[in-house]
Formats: structure tokens, sequence, C-alpha cells
């Protein structure tokens, strides 16, 4: 009796185990998608994935998706899948695509993975690929320049000069890429407002971010972006208004393949747990915490009686070390932080230099460090950064390349470089030279040149940066 049982159990595991097996086969060759078709193997899902130990990611070079800050990679989206990589035990991989038209084909077609774009999901892009779990909301908000801030106007004399509701746009022609979400939310507003709006489309690789510096540059008038791109470029162009939402909160989500179940199902129970944790509060509260810091201005009584700052004996002991003038480091520190050691800025930047984070700890400088720490590893920094450009021997364009790097990180600055050298201008001047091609980094045309290494940059702000400092340098140096 009892060798009977064993008999029966034994037979009855070998047809578990035989079941088992053959569930998994006809799950592997059987999985469908939404539309109940079968779903070949591929590497995109997640055992491919896991296989080949990298996370293909197709990316827009944004402030919202990736990009290169001062040296470091950066992006809400990026440090998003980073966390998600590391879940899954594989490399992060960035792929970044220039012509957001083509980014779905590219994902079908096999080239990466997921995409992070700042992808606003529709049903029609639904019919082309599968969205994750929304982990963000957001409208979609007209981008227009606003009058100067340092100008008082009233109410009435705003509303004059400003678009403050949808029907004010009969008539007036908006900038914005075709076939984007922005073009075809504009075509819906025509049929709800009753009237024409004179829709630009654009070439297909200009992006968001491109078109709003074109309307802060007084180049085009209007263009479309969701609010939480818009607010992040606000910060560096804060000549935009972007109070105007012209659609409804929309989910904002990761695309993927439809040949992807297992990844879509993954990624969605880690975004479900990861959106609770602290890591994530993190993350979102340094792309889109604007909240402002009080800076100490600085006092023009102070200056009179031959003072700059609260900080001025340590900046000339600290820069006397490396013979830099203390004045252009006082410079650099006002236009950083105002001389305030407890700033705080975009993408976690701090104190009086506005370190990065992973910056000022090679550096010994923390949030919490004290200005006299802070102004040390700074000016260290400014050292390390100055000896890069030593091949150039004119001091004055020495600092201005160090400044250029201290503010885009020298790989930018190596790239508009060598933009400048194939175009026949001068690579060791920076005025109307590198400078060009530092501005026109934000450019498909340029950042897509084989000779660019870091991709696209938002160069207009580096070469004002420098023209500020460089001019308050010189009001510093008339002064004392």
């Amino acid at each position: 009796m009892i060798r009977t049982k064993k008999v029966i159990n034994r037979y009855l595991l070998l047809g578990l185990a035989g079941s088992l097996l053959l569930l998994a086969r006809c799950s592997e060759k059987t999985v469908k998608d939404e539309r109940n078709q079968p779903l070949v193997a591929n590497e995109q899902d997640l055992p491919g994935i896991l296989k080949k130990g990298k996370l293909r990611v197709l990316a827009e070079n944004s402030a919202t998706s990736f990009f290169i800050y001062k040296g470091k990679k950066m992006g809400f989206e990026y440090e998003i899948l980073r966390e998600f990589a590391e879940n899954l035990g594989v490399e992060l991989e960035i792929i970044r695509v220039n012509d957001l038209n083509e980014i779905n084909e590219r994902l079908n077609n096999g080239e990466g993975d997921i995409i992070a774009c700042n992808y606003t999901v529709t049903r029609d892009m639904q019919d082309e690929i599968a969205f994750s779990r929304p982990y963000f909301q957001s409208n979609q908000v007209l981008v227009q320049r606003a009058q100067d801030p340092m100008i008082k106007i009233t109410p009435e004399e705003w509303n004059k000069y400003h678009i403050t509701d949808p029907l004010q746009l009969a008539r007036k022609k908006v900038d914005v890429r075709r076939n984007s979400g922005h073009y075809y939310r504009l075509l819906n507003l025509q049929n709800e407002i009753g009237d024409t709006i004179y829709i630009r489309p654009t070439h297909s690789n200009q992006s968001a971010e491109e078109l709003m510096e074109m309307v802060s540059d007084g180049q085009i008038d209007y263009t479309v972006a969701e609010r939480n791109l818009a607010r992040i470029n606000q910060e560096f162009y804060p000549n935009l208004d972007i109070s105007l939402a012209i659609s409804f909160k929309q989910n904002i989500a990761f695309g993927l393949s439809k040949k992807a179940p297992l990844l879509k199902k993954r990624l969605d129970a880690w975004l479900l747990k990861f959106m609770k944790k602290a890591a994530f509060a993190h993350i979102k509260k340094k792309y889109y915490d604007f909240s402002s810091n009080q800076q100490y201005p600085q006092d023009p009584g102070a200056i009179r009686k031959g003072q700059l700052s609260p900080f001025d004996a340590i900046m000339k002991a600290e820069a006397g070390k490396y013979q830099f003038d203390w004045r252009l480091l006082a410079a650099i520190i006002y236009h950083e932080s105002k001389f305030n050691p407890n700033a705080h800025a975009f993408a976690g930047a701090y104190g009086l230099m506005q370190f990065m984070p992973g910056t000022g700890s090679r550096y010994g400088v923390y949030p919490s460090s004290p200005p006299e720490t802070q102004i040390r590893g700074g000016m260290k920094y400014i050292n390390s950064i100055h000896k890069l450009w030593k091949d150039i021997p004119d001091e004055n364009e020495r600092n201005k390349f160090m400044l250029a790097s201290y503010n885009a990180g020298s790989g930018h600055i190596k790239d508009a470089q060598k933009l400048a050298a194939k175009r026949g201008l001068n690579p060791k001047v920076w005025d109307d030279n590198v400078e060009k091609m530092v501005q026109n980094l934000g450019k498909n045309e340029y950042y897509s040149d084989p000779v660019v290494e870091n991709g696209a940059f938002r160069g207009s702000f580096t070469a004002r940066y420098v023209r500020s400092i460089m001019s308050r340098y010189e009001s510093y140096k008339s002064l004392f």
C-alpha cells in the first residue's frame, strides 16, 4: 500500500512538472497584445533585456527627459529609469533621438526598449505603442513673452499685451512641431473657438525647448508646451509667460513596444511602488520645486565702504593661492547665489558656488558646509577648469572659456570648439567665434553634427552667463 502511494505520488509530480513545462512553452508562444495578436519573443521584452544586461532608452534631449548639465547626466525621466534599471540589475543606455517623429518607429524596429520623451498618453498613440502606468500629469500651455517684470503695469495693461483666454488665439500665429500633440491640440482648439489659428508647423527635429527659446528671443510670438517642461524652461528664460492652459491635465508615461508585455507589467508594478517612496518625491522636488530662496542682496553701501560682501577676506585668500583675481571670483559668486551660502536652485544646485551634488562632494562641499569651505572648494574647482584651457594664450579669453565650462560643463564647450574649427572660426576666441557655436548647440543642425559628443545644449543661456559675469568683473575692477 505504501509502495503504491509512492508510485502514485511520483507520477503526480512528473505530471505536474510536465504540465508546468507545457504551460511555460505555451505561454511563451501565445502571449498576445491588446488586439489579441500573438507576440513573437524578442530582445525588447524583459527576458531579452535581462539576458543582454542592458535597458535601452530612446530619449529626447530635454530638461524633463535627458540632458547633460555641468558634465552630469540628468533629467526627470532619466533618473526614474536609472532607478528602474538598477532594480532590474542591468545597465542603462541612453539613445538620444533628434527627430521625435521617428521615435515610435525606432521603438517598433527594436532600436530601443523604452521611450522617454515626456510622452502625453493619447488614443491615437495607443494604436502605435503601449504606455506604462502614468507617473505624472500635466496640461498644455501657451508660451508667450511676458512684459519686463521691472515695469509695473496694471491688470488692464497686462490683458492688452498678453493672451489670457484661448479665444484670443483667433488669427494668431503659433509655431509647433508638426504631428506633435501640441499640433493636434491646436487643430481641436480651432473648432472649439470657432475661428482660425494660424498653426505654423516647424521642422520635425525642432524641439519644444528650442521653440520656447525662440519665443524668449523674439523670433516667434507663440508656441505650446507641457506645463512641466515649460516651467523648467521658465527658470532659464524668465521673460516667458506660461500661465494660460489650453488643455485639461493629461497623463504622461513611458512608451513601450506592444511586443514587450512582460517589461510593461514589470515596469508598471515597479512604478506603483516607487512612486510612493521618498526617492521619487526627492527626484520630483529636484526638478519641479521652484520655491525661491531668500538671498542676501548686494549692499551698495558696503561697496562704498570698500567691501563687496561679507566674504571678501576669504575670497582674497583662496583666490591668492592660485594667482586668480578675487574680483572675478566675487563676480561668479554674486551671479550664482547673490552671496547667499544657503541658496538652492534647479536640479539640486546649492550654496555660494551652486555646486551640483556629485561635483560638490568631490571638493568637500556639501549643502551644510560653511561659507569658508564652500569658497575654498569652489576656488579649487575653478582652478581645475582653468587648467583645461591652458592652450589658450590670452588670459581674458581663457577666463571666458573657464566661465562657460563652469556653467555648461567642459564637454559642451569642447563640442562648440570643434564646430567652430569645422566652420572656419577661431576655436581659441570666445566672442563671435566659439560663443556662436555654443548658442547654436540647441539646434538639431548643429548638435547632430558627428563632431558633437555631448548632445544638445541650451547654449544661449551660457553665452549670457559669460557676458554677465565678465561685465560685472569689469565693474568690480573699476571699483577696487
